[in-house]
């Protein structure tokens, strides 16, 4: 275990590495004119030639490749072009918003997509298992901006008062805040919980057509116990590796959510960024993103061998 953990710490030192050049190359040779922003359309040369120099773009790209290098292993990801603010400030004040996003949807999508998924493999073809395929298709088939607003519009709008109580304004973690998080927490999590059914269903249906599976209920044992003991864990190895690699990619995809509900999180800094040409805050974001994804997928191999005892780590 310890060789492994090694192994993949230094994978992912690599990827980050890799995804940190890439990253700097395509935002500082693209042609958005990043003094031309901050100046404003009225800038003179001499100020758009003083913002560069500020900026120190008026260097070689190298030279600035090897300083943005010298500073990552520190944790020092820079100022923001904008208002001079350190990125990994800018980035820890907007993080836990949308950690409580993420982490809240994600109890929702994993625990009704591994329970709607498990229930319409046990009983293929039946009833229920066709209202879960129905399920699957409107999920998918709805944009996460469209739930997002029609939530909006029911809890707001056509309930009147009493939905605003759900949006008022207040710190992380306090009564107010988790109560206004409630239908972000509905609309990303109902098509994430689509795509978990289908994909749990699919998977326990190949693990009840087992060997051990078909001994288990050759030995009499009750059915619910054979999918519950049994499949399940086994069905589980590819839900929980789509669930490392969903949340961390999400912690900076939340952008729609984030715009309809009105949450200051890492989705809108990534958009404010963009929009703004602030090149180093979308690069500390994309490296956020690439080492969330990493550590997920790290846990999730770690976590094999308690899902499925036939998975060895070496």
């Amino acid at each position: 275990m310890p060789s492994f953990v090694a192994r993949r710490l230094l994978y992912a030192a690599v990827v980050l590495w890799l995804v940190a050049t890439l990253t700097f190359v395509i935002l500082h040779v693209s042609p958005v004119p990043v003094d031309r922003v901050i100046g404003g359309p009225r800038a003179t040369a001499e100020t758009l030639q003083q913002i560069r120099r500020n900026l120190g773009l008026d260097r070689p790209l190298l030279v600035q490749y090897w300083r943005f290098l010298a500073r990552l292993p520190l944790g020092d990801l820079g100022d923001s072009y904008v208002n001079g603010t350190p990125v990994t400030a800018l980035i820890g004040a907007r993080l836990p918003t949308t950690l409580c996003l993420v982490s809240g949807a994600a109890v929702l999508w994993f625990a009704g997509g591994v329970v709607t998924g498990v229930t319409g493999a046990s009983r293929a073809r039946g009833l229920w298992d066709r209202a879960v395929t129905v399920f699957v298709l409107a999920g998918l088939s709805t944009p996460p901006f469209v739930m997002a607003l029609a939530l909006l519009s029911l809890f707001t709008v056509g309930l009147g008062a009493g939905g605003v109580h759900l949006f008022e304004a207040g710190p992380p973690l306090q009564e107010h805040f988790l109560r206004r998080m409630v239908l972000p927490w509905f609309a990303l999590a109902f098509l994430m919980m689509a795509a978990y059914t289908r994909l749990t269903r699919a998977a326990m249906l190949d693990v009840l057509d087992e060997d051990y599976v078909r001994t288990a209920r050759a030995k009499g044992l009750p059915e619910r116990r054979v999918v519950r003991r049994h499949a399940l864990r086994a069905a589980l190895t590819p839900v929980a590796t789509q669930l490392g690699i969903d949340l961390g990619a999400l912690i900076g995809s939340t952008i729609v959510t984030e715009k309809v509900f009105g949450l200051q999180g890492v989705g809108q800094l990534v958009y404010q960024s963009i929009a703004a040409g602030d090149t180093p805050v979308i690069i500390g974001v994309t490296l956020l993103v690439t080492l969330s994804v990493t550590v997920a997928n790290l846990l999730v191999d770690i976590g094999y061998a308690v899902l499925d005892p036939r998975v060895r780590l070496a």
